[in-house]
């Protein structure tokens, strides 16, 4: 065991192994530019006084750059590394699907009465509120499907009363025997722009 070397540690840990990196003995340079885990380089050496270098300090080589001329290498535990990788990769995946990323349904007949109309679109704007997608789908019951007319002329009279808050992606779409239209929050034009409006 080199010394300085923490009880216990091994210096090729299969733990640590990893597609995305070479790390340790997987490193076949015979020479490489090392940084140290404060960011600093130490310069060009060998791999084996880099290997000495790492032991020492009881942490890892990993190959950070394979391509460059010669590769260069960093000290770091590769433990905690990947750790806080996957840490700040499940927060962008909740982060992701909490926000505008999920989709939001609400649907209407085309026959759906006016103080119904309003009920649902104050569901509509406070989806949008919250930054989701929401996809208006007005569904046709019986002979309903003869007249999808009535349900273009619906989706539009939704878009209208929500036109402040929110815009639509493209035009209404009939699919079997469903007509939709997804929506998103409208965009806030800028401040310089809002002012020569009013």
């Amino acid at each position: 065991m080199a010394a300085g070397t923490q009880p216990g540690r091994q210096w090729r840990c299969t733990i640590a192994k990893s597609q995305d990196f070479r790390i340790n003995n997987e490193i076949r340079a015979r020479e490489v530019r090392l940084i140290d885990s404060k960011g600093e380089q130490l310069g060009i050496m060998t791999m084996a006084d880099a290997r000495e270098i790492a032991e020492k300090r009881a942490m890892d080589l990993v190959e950070v750059a394979g391509d460059a001329q010669p590769p260069v290498v960093r000290i770091m535990d590769f433990h905690k590394f990947r750790y806080e990788e996957r840490k700040k990769s499940q927060e962008s995946r909740k982060k992701s699907t909490s926000t505008s990323q999920q989709m939001k349904e609400v649907k209407l007949r085309s026959r759906t009465e006016a103080h119904d109309i309003e009920f649902k679109t104050s569901h509509i704007k406070r989806f949008l509120a919250a930054g989701h997608r929401v996809k208006v789908t007005v569904f046709f019951k019986g002979r309903e499907i003869t007249r999808p007319d009535m349900g273009k002329q619906m989706l539009l009279k939704v878009l209208a009363t929500i036109a402040d808050v929110a815009q639509p992606e493209g035009e209404p779409r009939l699919e079997g025997r469903n007509m939709s239209v997804i929506v998103v929050p409208a965009k806030t034009p800028p401040k310089g722009e809002r002012n020569a409006q009013v």
